[in-house]
């Protein structure tokens, strides 16, 4: 059984949701709006988007364990794998914050990109953030280097640092999920240098933080882009043909 890494603070995940209305520009869409919310942990997010004041939209959640510390305000169904229980082109946006490496096999997380846009409108717009394989430290595991190891070392550098017994996470490198991304039928678009400065303006109250990113030329970020610590992307369904 795969274990879970939910976050269940609550007022992080309003911060996150807050982030996530802004990076892909939730108050300039027709409303009302259906929003889907893939692997909804604490329901936070949900709820966030679910009682706003300014949006107008219904809300439905979905995991594959109801872990929900909030379930007020919205739909909630349990799932047993990537494949979701809706018509296709439902809903109008599709949420998959930190999930993606959770779901199991390169199979499995293809099939999590192609479910999202089978139930997207044309017109639809998705999130998708998921830590990248390169970052330095794993946030799941907090152990430096970790995803960089082959499956095996993995599994053993776990144990031995005695944090688990195996490593349950699949996190892909920047190039292989915009290569799953484009196959699964979406254009893209990279938001990691706008998700930093919004995570700054929204998430952490460190001044010095925001000074020191403000400082990196937008050309050096792109050339390091490899190296940031978590993949944040704003999807359209691409027309099929």
């Amino acid at each position: 059984m795969r274990k879970s890494h939910a976050v269940l603070d609550l007022d992080s995940r309003r911060r996150k949701a807050l982030k996530i209305e802004r990076l892909i520009g939730l108050c300039d869409r027709r409303q009302p709006f259906k929003l889907l919310d893939i692997g909804t942990g604490s329901g936070a997010i949900a709820h966030y988007f679910a009682t706003h004041r300014n949006l107008h939209c219904d809300v439905v959640a979905v995991d594959i364990v109801d872990q929900r510390l909030i379930k007020d305000g919205f739909q909630f169904l349990l799932v047993e794998n990537t494949d979701l229980p809706f018509p296709d082109a439902f809903f109008d946006v599709v949420i998959s914050n930190h999930v993606i490496e959770h779901v199991g096999s390169l199979k499995e997380q293809k099939n999590h990109l192609r479910e999202m846009r089978r139930v997207m409108t044309t017109n639809g717009v998705g999130y998708l953030a998921t830590p990248n394989r390169w970052m330095v430290m794993e946030p799941h595991y907090r152990l430096p280097f970790l995803s960089w190891l082959p499956d095996s070392l993995r599994h053993f550098y776990v144990r031995l640092t005695k944090k688990g017994e195996n490593y349950d996470c699949n996190p892909l490198t920047p190039s292989l999920l915009e290569r799953c991304m484009k196959g699964a039928g979406f254009y893209y678009q990279n938001l990691a240098e706008a998700a930093i400065r919004e995570m700054l303006r929204t998430e952490v109250v460190h001044a010095f933080n925001a000074r020191m990113f403000r400082a990196i030329p937008p050309s050096v970020f792109r050339k390091f882009y490899f190296l940031v610590p978590t993949l944040v992307y704003r999807l359209l369904p691409r027309k099929q043909e």
